[in-house]
């Protein structure tokens, strides 16, 4: 695996890779790598001749208050770990490198609906930062496919929404949560967590299980449901952002009729802010 840090060595070395007749797939991450990533990868590896990954902390995506300064930096161990999932080359950029002109007169990419509520609510200006980058990433390598995470619910949906809208050729692909042997949602964030916070964590996940079962079997007042489960984490331990449900595929708020439909939250443990989700897709289920 090799690792160039401008878009001139990376594209470089895409058009070598596509002169030898060889598809792309990109899996773009912010580094401190897990299991969960290199899910991203090994699948990636699967569907594809080369395989480019990122790590590239995006300071646009961050707010003020939130923790750009700590984010951990982790190069020499991600760079192991994705050779090790079948990673063929890794786009590790500067800030400067990526925004040239400076991020003040960065030229925005904004996707209207899908940002709005959840941690759009949360994080003002978040997913303007995410889609920017993407779409920046997206014409830099210019994959064939691209594989992010279903931990991230709204993030895929908003970059589904950025390619399709913006007519990009790239098939993105969604991949299930990867989580510990408790249920908890790997994440970077994890490793900001206590020992006492960490074996609280998992309540989060079983909160949305239990939803989801009563979902399934009937109940179809989602009002009734949400506080019950917002009762649920309160008393775990966690300090509810909050907790909705939503269809799955636009993100409006559910309605009994609804079929396809995923169960978001998002809560804090002492200062880590922890999200997950769980998508249901009911007519699998009937």
């Amino acid at each position: 695996m090799n690792t160039v840090k401008t878009v001139r060595e990376l594209r470089a070395a895409v058009a070598r890779a596509r002169s030898e007749g060889k598809r792309i797939g990109f899996v773009p991450t912010m580094g401190n790598l897990h299991s969960g990533h290199a899910a991203l990868v090994a699948k990636a590896a699967q569907r594809v001749d080369f395989v480019v990954a990122s790590i590239f902390v995006n300071p646009l995506q961050f707010g003020p208050s939130e923790d750009l300064d700590k984010y951990p930096r982790t190069l020499a161990a991600d760079q192991e770990k994705l050779l090790q999932a079948g990673c063929h080359l890794l786009f590790a950029p500067t800030v400067e490198e990526m925004y040239p002109d400076g991020m003040g007169v960065q030229t925005r990419v904004s996707v209207p609906q899908l940002s709005e509520g959840l941690c759009g609510a949360s994080r003002p200006g978040h997913f303007e930062g995410v889609a920017t980058v993407v779409a920046k990433l997206f014409n830099m390598v210019q994959p064939d496919l691209a594989v992010f995470g279903q931990k991230d619910f709204q993030q895929l949906a908003v970059i589904r929404s950025l390619v399709r809208d913006l007519n990009m050729p790239i098939q993105i692909i969604g991949e299930p949560t990867v989580r510990a042997e408790d249920g908890l949602a790997l994440s970077s964030r994890n490793g900001y967590l206590t020992e006492e916070q960490r074996a609280i964590a998992p309540a989060l996940y079983r909160t949305l299980s239990s939803m989801a079962n009563a979902i399934r079997t009937g109940e179809r007042d989602f009002g009734k449901l949400v506080q019950s489960g917002l009762e649920q984490i309160s008393a775990g331990g966690f300090r509810p952002d909050y907790l909705e449900i939503r269809h799955a595929l636009n993100l409006r708020p559910a309605t009994a009729e609804d079929r396809d439909v995923v169960i978001l939250a998002a809560a804090y443990l002492g200062a880590t802010r922890l999200i997950d989700n769980l998508h249901l897709n009911l007519d699998e289920h009937a």
